[in-house]
């Protein structure tokens, strides 16, 4: 693993603990936008690690993690749409406002949850190495 890709693992991780602080005082909307970043530099540290390149963009980062992560056996489908629902609960609490716009504390902690299990899936992916070729 290269040092930058440990550092994006880092930052996702710093992410996941901020956001288990912020819930602790009970703000969805920052709890659920510290989740999304969590898996966002997850997601990161694997492109960087497989291609040498980050993403410029959450979608151009979303498309390239499911590109790689159908490659990957070990990474659950599921985390897709986690990745895709997590962003949009980071714009809402970005963005939204009026009643539509609410995050609750169980979507918050759901997020969180999730974004626990993507970095430790994206970890274990990245300690076994580049994918094997079959044959």
């Amino acid at each position: 693993m290269t040092p930058e890709t440990a550092d994006y693992l880092d930052k996702a991780r710093k992410n996941l603990n901020a956001a288990r602080k912020i819930a602790s005082i009970g703000l969805a909307d920052d709890v659920a936008r510290k989740a999304y970043y969590a898996a966002f530099h997850a997601a990161e540290a694997l492109i960087f690690e497989r291609t040498g390149k980050i993403a410029k963009t959450h979608s151009g980062l979303r498309s390239e993690f499911a590109r790689l992560a159908r490659g990957e056996p070990q990474i659950d489908r599921a985390f897709l749409s986690f990745l895709a629902n997590a962003y949009q609960l980071k714009e809402i609490s970005d963005y939204g406002v009026g009643p539509r716009a609410i995050i609750t504390m169980a979507d918050a902690d759901d997020a969180v949850k999730n974004a626990a299990r993507f970095i430790e899936c994206i970890a274990t992916v990245l300690a076994e190495g580049p994918p094997q070729e079959t044959q």
